[in-house]
């Protein structure tokens, strides 16, 4: 049975009927989240068919295949809003950072199912550094986003160039994540100090404004 598909809609239908009531920059956040969601599902079908394709096993794909795969499923909604609507850069930098956030959550909810509810401190643990990997990355792209896209010549090199960076602080997450004993919670502490690093700059820097 589809019970991923089946989560997917349960989730994904009270917030659809909310985007009713929403209007302006509230209504694309929760659009962009809804899409991060969406991702989510679509990157695990394009990831399994790459691994079967290339005969890769679930945890070969989980280190090759998905960090690239995810990343740049998670940029394909942004990169429609900042060229077929004309975005404005910081609009869609905050797009990027929701579109992760709904991929995250919807991750830790899959990985919920297959693994069960029982461990709430390693759940916690996982679900923080999952998610503050995702919104890492997210912001990889959004700052950049923010900074490059004025400059039409090198759009395109640079948004490569941020996502292969996105792909490979993903891949070193998974990497780490992986291994046993302490390995691991090191690998789900560096996302969080490095949101963390970010966040401490961006309020430096907007105190300085």
């Amino acid at each position: 049975m589809n019970y991923i598909e089946n989560i997917f809609v349960c989730i994904t239908a009270p917030l659809i009927v909310a985007m009713f009531f929403l209007r302006g920059k509230t209504l694309r956040m929760m659009i962009f989240m809804l899409a991060g969601m969406g991702m989510c599902l679509l990157s695990a079908y394009i990831s399994t068919f790459l691994a079967a394709l290339q005969g890769a096993d679930i945890f070969t794909a989980s280190l090759e295949i998905s960090p690239l795969v995810e990343e740049v499923m998670k940029l394909l909604p942004v990169l429609f809003y900042l060229i077929v609507f004309g975005a404005d850069a910081d609009d869609a930098a905050d797009a990027v950072l929701m579109t992760a956030a709904g991929f995250a959550t919807f991750e830790n909810i899959c990985y919920l199912i297959q693994n069960g509810a029982d461990d709430l401190f390693g759940l916690a643990v996982r679900g923080f550094g999952t998610g503050a990997m995702h919104i890492v990355c997210g912001s990889i792209a959004g700052l950049g986003i923010m900074h490059l896209w004025k400059r039409k010549w090198i759009r395109a090199a640079g948004t490569l160039a941020l996502l292969s960076a996105a792909s490979v602080f993903h891949g070193t997450y998974n990497i780490l994540v992986s291994q046993t004993g302490a390995i691991v919670y090191i690998g789900y502490s560096i996302p969080l100090v490095t949101a963390a690093v970010i966040i401490a700059a961006k309020v430096r820097s907007s105190r300085k404004i």
